[in-house]
């Protein structure tokens, strides 16, 4: 794996590329060795235009070659809720066939190896209130607010 380190509105965020794509993302600077790479470029290029508010849909390769077929169902899942949306951890259950399995989808977005690209932080608790993010709350609620600030301002410029 080779590393780079991005700093963001939300703190620095470590990322991570195998010879596929972005295989880590992690909050706060791990202390690595910062390599030039094309495909971390990319990575950190992408995550700078997210955070200015200037992408809305991340294009990078992701490969994430851990998790249990469930896991990778939410993380799939994930990927599908649209850029400025939420859903719910009950709903991601139904989407992947376990309308039971709210609880585990919450472990399963806990176990997410690439936060933010694969968009957990966009599942809120069944009432809309904001519960859990590896991240810490403060993170989840800043980039849900990126997220509505830039939507809003494409939909009244559209």
């Amino acid at each position: 794996m080779r590393w780079t380190v991005v700093d963001t509105p939300i703190g620095p965020l470590s990322c991570a590329v195998d010879d596929i794509g972005l295989c880590a993302l992690q909050f706060g600077a791990l202390d690595v060795a910062r390599e030039a790479d094309p495909l971390l470029a990319d990575v950190a290029g992408q995550l700078t235009a997210y955070f200015a508010g200037e992408l809305v849909a991340f294009t990078m390769p992701v490969s994430v070659r851990r998790g249990s077929d469930f896991e990778r169902a939410v993380w799939a899942e994930l990927s599908r809720i649209p850029y400025g949306e939420t859903h719910t951890y009950g709903a991601v259950a139904r989407a992947v066939g376990d309308p039971d399995a709210a609880r585990a989808v919450g472990v399963a977005c806990n176990r997410n190896p690439v936060a933010v690209v694969v968009p957990c932080h966009r599942v809120v608790g069944a009432n809309g209130k904001l519960v859990g993010f590896g991240g810490g709350l403060p993170r989840k609620r800043r980039l849900l607010e990126l997220e509505a600030r830039v939507r809003m301002q494409q939909d009244w410029l559209a």
